[in-house]
C-alpha cells in the first residue's frame, strides 16, 4: 500500500474487477459489484468471497430495497483499459444495448428488470440509487461516453414496485453520479462527476424536485464546487447531515457540511476511490472501494453515517 494509507484503514479484499457500490449487511458482510467482472458479490467479514448474481451489462450503484430484495443501477457495459495495477472504464461496452434499473432476489440470483427507459427515452447509464423511505428511490444515470460525442445525464425518481418513473432533473451535462438524501429527506444532493459539482434541490414530493431558475441547466443549486481536477463519483449521508463525497482522481473522501463547506478531507491509496457505506452497529465503520486497484477497505470513521431504509 502506499504512503497515502490513512490509519486504521484495513483491506477487506482485493483482486476485485472494479468494485462499487458496496452495501453492508448485518452480519457484517458487505454486498458489492464488480462491473468488470459483471457479478454482485459478497465479501464476509473474514474476507471470503461469494458470487450473489451473475449480472450482463453493467453492475453499478446497489441498494438494499423492500421485502429483502436488492436494487441495481445497470450501466449496460463499459469497454476496459489494464495495466498492471491499474483497471478502469473506457467508455462505453461494444456489446451495450442499453441501461436499466433491476430487482436481484439475493438468495437465488435471479435478476427482475423493473426499468430501461423513462417517457419513450430509453435509460443511458444508471449509476447510483437511494430510497426514500417511502414508496420509491431516486437514482442517477450518468450516460455514456464514446471516443467522439457523449450523453447527458439525468436524476430520475421510481417506484420500487416497476410500476412508475419520473424524469425528475435533466440535463445533467457532466454526468450523475452519486444520489442522497438528507436525513429528513427533504434535500436530494446528486454529483456531478466531470464538472465537480455537488448539486441540491428541496424535494417536494414523490418524483418532484424544487427548480431553480434559468441559468441553471436543470433546476438544481451548486452546494460545493470542488477546487482543481476533481472528479465526483459517489456519495453517503452521515447522520450529522454532512454528505461524503468519493473523490476520483485526487484520490480523496471529502466530507461536505449541509452549507456546503469542505470540512473534512482523507487520502486513500487509490486514485479512484469510487464508493463509501457506513456499517457496523453504531455506524461508525466505512466501507470503501477502491476501484483501479480491484480492493475493498473498512476503517473507522469520525462520525456515523445516516441510517438507510430497508438496511438489513
Amino acid at each position: 500500500m502506499s504512503d497515502d494509507t490513512p490509519p486504521g484503514l484495513r483491506i477487506m479484499a482485493e483482486g476485485l474487477r472494479f468494485p462499487e457500490g458496496p452495501v453492508a449487511l448485518a452480519d457484517g458482510s458487505v454486498a458489492l459489484v464488480e462491473i468488470e467482472a459483471r457479478t454482485v458479490t459478497r465479501i464476509a467479514a473474514d474476507g471470503a468471497r461469494s458470487v450473489i448474481a451473475h449480472v450482463p451489462g453493467g453492475p453499478n450503484g446497489l441498494a438494499l430495497g423492500p421485502d429483502g430484495m436488492m436494487v441495481l443501477c445497470n450501466n449496460g457495459g463499459f469497454a476496459w483499459h489494464e495495466e498492471p495495477g491499474i483497471l478502469r472504464a473506457v467508455g462505453q461496452a461494444k456489446d451495450y444495448t442499453t441501461g436499466r434499473i433491476e430487482r436481484i432476489d439475493p438468495r437465488s440470483g435471479e435478476i427482475t428488470r423493473l426499468y430501461d427507459s423513462c417517457d419513450g427515452e430509453r435509460l443511458k447509464g444508471p449509476n447510483d440509487l437511494v430510497f426514500d423511505g417511502q414508496e420509491g428511490f431516486w437514482f442517477s444515470d450518468l450516460g455514456k461516453s464514446r471516443p467522439r460525442d457523449r450523453d447527458h445525464g439525468g436524476v430520475y425518481w421510481a417506484a420500487a414496485d416497476g410500476s412508475r418513473i419520473v424524469e425528475a432533473a435533466f440535463p445533467i451535462p457532466g454526468g450523475a453520479n452519486g444520489i442522497g438524501l438528507s436525513p429528513d429527506g427533504k434535500v436530494l444532493y446528486v454529483a456531478e462527476t466531470e464538472t465537480g459539482r455537488l448539486w441540491a434541490w428541496d424535494v417536494l414530493g414523490s418524483g418532484q424536485l424544487r427548480k431553480a431558475p434559468w441559468p441553471s441547466p436543470h433546476g438544481g443549486s451548486v452546494l460545493c464546487q470542488f477546487p482543481g481536477f476533481r472528479r465526483l463519483d459517489s456519495l453517503a449521508v452521515a447522520a450529522s447531515g454532512n454528505i461524503v463525497v468519493a473523490t476520483l482522481v485526487s484520490g480523496e473522501i471529502n466530507t461536505v457540511s449541509p452549507e456546503g463547506r469542505i470540512v473534512h478531507s482523507i487520502r486513500m491509496p487509490d486514485l479512484m476511490p469510487t464508493n463509501i457505506c457506513f456499517g457496523g452497529p453504531d455506524l461508525r465503520t466505512a466501507y470503501i472501494t477502491l476501484s483501479t486497484t480491484g480492493r475493498l477497505a473498512a476503517m473507522p470513521w469520525h462520525e456515523p453515517g445516516l441510517a438507510l431504509p430497508h438496511a438489513a
